[in-house]
């Protein structure tokens, strides 16, 4: 097959869409640091000793660091210890969505003959290919999916009663 010195232009509507889906990995990026932070925090309990404060202040620092992929692990991992409710449901939406964002984020796109629809040419680091042909709404979808998990992540949060301050980021 041959490779084009270019990639094709993307459609406005289509690259605008985009653009929303990865600002919503973003957001989705920071809700669950927040939450990884209050969750965590709420398990050292009332008065934590300097020892054990000191540790934690090192685990948040290495957070702020994190891919996404890593921040979905820890903070499915965070959910378990909490016992959290249909926490099953949400880590499941967070792997479709860890997905979603390598391949938006990462992919070469291709016109679809006669077609409002590109098709994302992209090869994950396990060799799997992403199938299907998208449309703007398609991507639309998983920007909504990408909010929806990310509100969700919120109400964990505010549920722990700590509202996920993040070292770096000054509430206005």
């Amino acid at each position: 097959m041959r490779m084009d010195r270019a990639p094709a232009r993307l459609p406005d509507d289509f690259a605008a869409q985009i653009g929303h889906a990865v600002s919503g990995f973003g957001f989705l990026e920071e809700a669950l640091k927040r939450a990884i932070f209050s969750l965590s925090r709420d398990g050292l309990g009332e008065e934590p000793d300097d020892r054990a404060l000191q540790s934690w202040l090192r685990r948040m620092e290495d957070v702020a660091d994190d891919s996404l992929g890593t921040l979905i692990d820890q903070f499915v991992k965070q959910m378990q210890r909490a016992q959290i409710k249909d926490r099953d449901q949400l880590a499941r939406d967070l792997r479709d969505i860890r997905r979603n964002r390598n391949m938006l984020c990462h992919a070469s796109w291709k016109p679809v003959a006669d077609s409002d629809r590109w098709h994302p040419s992209f090869l994950n680091t396990k060799g799997e290919v992403f199938p299907d042909d998208l449309s703007a709404d398609d991507i639309a979808r998983i920007g909504a999916q990408t909010l929806d998990a990310a509100s969700r992540i919120v109400s964990v949060m505010r549920a722990t009663g700590i509202e996920g301050e993040w070292i770096g980021h000054d509430e206005d």
